[in-house]
């Protein structure tokens, strides 16, 4: 038993250390990428915006960037994780592939016609039989068989001969090549291997019938095991470890065949049931239980005690796997055939016996050696029923206890002996010490870049190196403490595996008697997996947790110190949710300690699920003949249910103590913020504007002409940061198609910003008719000015929804904007018309369908002024024509402004305005600027030249 254990562990432990290392050094490297990624390539962008000049970078920018690099931190972290996962799912897909690509039994009826009124019990006609279909020779050939009902057959035959084959053709346990197998009625087995299952003698007789108890007595009666059940110290309530391993072999093989016996089946294949049992009480099983309490049954008994041949209606006698005789006792004693050699080799044997006992006992012990006398059973006088108990249960309790967890809060003595075993004192101080370097420079890059940037003399290469620096040193930290946590978690893994099989290999026998081996192997499996992958890392994480909630409140508190008055109650009661019950909410029972008993019951789950598959896997056949396949299968799902229950009552609990501690943590953000907000002027900025200045109304006609004048226009994001806008002064006349151009970053959509006052101007006004929009509400200023955006939005609703949101126009406005937007036949096709769904942003339209959607809307609200920022970037050539048709029609008397890339949707305009990087340019006539040498005419020849590269290569060859 040690050895199997100890090669079983051993193999298994080969497997695991394999991938341990790479997985350990994967999950390393990950929380290095995980942290050093937006590093560098934060770094790498802010010096090629500094060197090439490309865009203005300011607070913004800079923010914007850490904040799109720091999101990809998490997909970056995930790579290495998700390469380790996909090394233990290529090896878990391999095996499943292998086993699920092995040969099957053939359970087709076609095969094994069932046939209860049937003159015979067994016909097998020309049946041959193969374990191995790459094997040259079957293993049964040529088999013809007729068993009739309520028939005595015995198998007999040298070793190797196809005994046990012929009964397993008989259950279709064997591949048939050809032939065919006609069985009737139900069937019991007996395996020449007993096999026992874990659980009480009782439980392994009834087999998951019914108690009947007259017939169970009976049962136990005729396999002899009346003395045996007295003498347990339990009965037959006495509990049977693993594999039976506290029987004898003589105890399980008559256990079985009570269980056979108490089945009640209509034909028994006893496959050699006597072997293990000594000669007395194999002539008491024969004669009580074959010729006794199956007399009504059909039997068919493989043996190689050739005394009980001549009781038995008909033998068969095998050689290199076909049936060579077959007859009676008598009319198979011809000399020189096979059965003859049998006998007679037995009688030698018996003369050799009887010759020894004289010489050593004298007269003493009287043998009967005739094999016909006394039934043909080999018997001596002194022997007794009593001598075939063999006790091995002299203990009052039972063998396998439940497994022992312990109760409540070990407190932090495993950690200490995970971190003592392994020897790694100094290399968590030295973990910790990283940790406590990176939270330090982490927290240092942040505070740099915040008050770097409201300085105004810090330059861009100050501010871009001193954050480079700081960040590559954090890096590094944390690639050092990644490293040594990989390094603790192998040194642990080897120090407890080793002396954990140094514990299993030096365990006394009665261990083995008393343990499972799934609690075993869910030791060396999963328990071994979490100190291997799970402990180091839940150090760490712990650990950075705790720094990171230090710093954080830390940071809060310089901030706004009221923030306290909320974060210390809050932390109170976190402790106290998961300490003490908190019955004013809806939990009896502390949380925590919850928990902690569930996640521990989980652990003992688990090894029956194992026991059970591996003691079923060995028993198959025994399942399948005696058709308890479906029970079986129950039972297993109810062990795995249970083990999953517990897995989800286990996680729920932890749920439920994470959803209240993060409400407490909301809590104390929310107020934060609110603080933040409502303390004096000086710590944020201001509030938006408001939507409706009542002392400062525009009249519900303006704007009446549609005039725009731009007067010093200056705009910056930020109090310190560089202008975006510098000094922007021209006028938009009223009617006008004004289109706005240059490249990438020049200031184009911060212009339309200000129209529609996403940002407030640092310095100079913009009029609307001669209104200063600066002075009035928001609301009564964008519900005036109408816009086609880039990036046509559609909001989950309908089509009138998305059309007319607040609900100011009629069916009949609606349609006949439909109509102009050239949408009116495909809407009139759908069911619901106005009415039809559109989905999340539209996904269930085209992006040319949502942008004519946009000018639905702009044609319904009719409004003076018209922007079009970037609206048909991302649509198609016709799409783009309809667009511009319709907006010249319906908005001829509009003042439009377009801010475009293509230079055909701004070469038409009245004037065109040229941007350089927040300054203007240029702005004038299209024809005035074609016929100078202005950025405007460089614009159209680089548009034009390019069209003619792309659209027509052969003509610009010519050219």
């Amino acid at each position: 038993m040690g050895r199997k254990v100890k090669n079983l562990l051993q193999s298994l432990r080969d497997k695991e250390f394999v991938w341990l290392p790479k997985v350990q050094t994967l999950k390393a490297f990950g929380s290095f990428l995980y942290w050093m990624s937006p590093t560098v390539i934060s770094a790498v962008v802010f010096i090629g915006c500094a060197v090439t000049k490309s865009a203005p970078l300011n607070a913004e920018t800079i923010f914007t960037v850490l904040a799109t690099l720091r999101n990809l931190a998490e997909p970056v972290r995930m790579v290495p994780e998700a390469l380790s996962i996909m090394i233990q799912v290529k090896v878990s897909f391999d095996r499943l592939n292998r086993f699920l690509l092995d040969e099957e039994l053939n359970n087709d009826d076609s095969e094994r016609k069932f046939k209860e009124c049937s003159v015979n019990a067994v016909e097998i006609q020309d049946g041959n039989f193969i374990w191995d279909h790459e094997s040259v020779s079957p293993t049964l050939a040529d088999v013809n068989l007729e068993i009739k009902w309520r028939h005595k057959i015995a198998v007999c035959g040298p070793v190797g001969a196809g005994k046990s084959s012929l009964l397993y053709a008989i259950l279709g346990e064997i591949p048939k090549i050809s032939g065919t197998v006609n069985v009737g009625g139900t069937f019991a087995y007996v395996s020449q291997s007993s096999w026992i299952q874990s659980g009480t003698v009782q439980d392994n007789i009834l087999f998951g019938k019914p108690m009947d108890r007259t017939r169970y007595e009976k049962a136990i009666k005729a396999c002899a095991l009346d003395k045996d059940i007295n003498d347990f110290s339990h009965g037959d309530l006495t509990e049977i470890g693993q594999r039976g391993i506290n029987l004898s072999g003589g105890q399980k093989q008559r256990i079985q065949l009570a269980r056979a016996v108490y089945n009640d089946a209509d034909t028994y294949l006893l496959d050699d049931p006597f072997s293990a049992v000594d000669a007395h009480t194999a002539a008491i099983l024969f004669n009580d239980c074959v010729m006794t309490a199956l007399r009504e049954k059909t039997v068919i008994l493989v043996t190689h005690q050739v005394e009980f041949l001549s009781e038995v209606d008909t033998i068969l006698v095998m050689e290199g796997g076909k049936v060579i005789q077959s007859g009676s006792y008598e009319s198979l004693l011809t000399a020189g055939t096979t059965f003859e050699l049998l006998v007679s080799a037995h009688k030698d044997t018996i003369t050799e016996l009887n010759q020894d006992n004289k010489h050593k006992r004298g007269s003493d012990n009287e043998v009967l050696s005739n094999p016909q006398s006394s039934h043909g059973f080999y018997l001596t006088k002194n022997q007794s029923e009593g001598e075939i108990s063999s006790i091995k249960d002299p203990i009052g309790t039972q063998l396998t206890q439940e497994e022992e967890k312990v109760i409540g809060n070990v407190g932090w003595k495993p950690f200490w002996d995970y971190i003592d075993y392994s020897k790694g004192t100094f290399m968590v101080c030295f973990i910790m010490l990283a940790l406590f370097a990176f939270m330090a420079f982490q927290t240092a890059s942040t505070f740099w870049l915040a008050i770097a940037i409201e300085i105004p003399k810090v330059t861009n290469a100050t501010l871009i190196g001193v954050y480079t620096l700081v960040s590559f040193a954090s890096a590094a930290f944390v690639y050092v403490r990644s490293y040594l946590t990989a390094l603790l978690g192998l040194k642990a893994s080897t120090a407890f595996f080793s002396k954990f099989t140094t514990a299993i290999f030096n365990a006394p026998i009665l261990f083995f008697d008393s343990t499972p081996v799934g609690r075993i192997l869910t030791r060396v499996s999963s328990d071994l997996s979490i100190l291997d992958f799970d402990i180091p890392y839940s150090i760490t994480v712990v650990a950075s947790v705790a720094f990171e909630i230090l710093v954080i409140i830390c940071i809060m508190v310089s901030v706004t110190w009221q923030v306290l008055i909320v974060a210390v109650p809050a932390m109170v009661a976190s402790i106290y949710i998961q300490v003490y019950p908190p019955v004013f909410l809806d939990c009896l029972f502390p949380i925590q300690a919850t928990a902690r008993e569930l996640i521990r019951i989980n652990g003992t789950t688990k090894a029956p699920v194992m026991n059970f598959a591996s003691e079923t896997s060995v028993g198959v056949v025994t399942v399948r003949a005696f058709n308890m396949v479906d029970r079986f299968f129950k039972t297993y799902l109810t062990l795995v249910d249970t083990d999953a229950s517990l897995f989800f009552h286990s996680n729920a609990a932890m749920e439920w103590v994470v959803l209240r501690i993060e409400a407490l943590q909301n809590m104390t953000v929310i107020t934060a913020s609110l603080l933040i907000i409502l303390l004096p002027h000086g710590y944020v900025a201001p509030v938006e504007p408001p939507a409706i200045v009542d002392n400062n109304r525009p009249p519900s006609s303006w704007p009446s002409k549609g005039r725009i004048d731009l007067q010093g226009l200056e705009i910056r994001y930020r109090p310190n940061a560089p202008l975006v806008l510098k000094g922007i002064t021209c006028t938009f006349k009223e009617g006008s198609r004004v289109g706005v151009v240059e490249r990438t970053g020049s200031g184009k959509s911060t212009l339309i910003s200000a129209l529609f006052r996403l940002v407030e101007p640092s310095r100079g006004d913009i009029l609307i008719d001669g209104l200063n929009i600066c002075s009035m509400g928001l609301k009564d200023l964008r519900m005036k000015l109408s816009i086609i955006p880039q990036e046509p939005t559609l909001f989950k609703g309908s089509i009138r929804t998305n059309l007319d949101p607040l609900g100011l126009y009629s069916d009949d406005d609606i349609w006949k904007a439909i109509e102009k937007c050239q949408l009116k036949e495909t809407i009139s096709k759908l069911p619901s018309l106005l009415d039809s769904s559109v989905s999340d942003e539209g996904g269930n339209w085209s992006l040319g369908q949502r942008q004519l959607f946009c000018l639905g809307r702009v044609l319904l609200k009719r409004n003076k002024i018209l922007v079009l920022d970037e609206a048909t970037a991302s649509i198609d050539s016709a799409t783009d024509a309809i667009l511009q048709r319709v907006i010249r029609e319906e908005f001829e008397e509009c003042t439009v402004i377009t801010v475009a890339h293509r230079v055909p949707t701004v070469i038409d305009s009245d004037m065109v305005m040229v941007l350089s990087y927040g300054k203007l340019m240029e702005y004038d006539e299209p024809s005035k600027l074609m016929d100078t040498n202005s950025s405007f005419s460089k614009l159209v020849a680089e548009y034009w030249s390019s069209c003619r590269k792309n659209s027509f290569p052969n003509i610009s060859r010519q050219q």
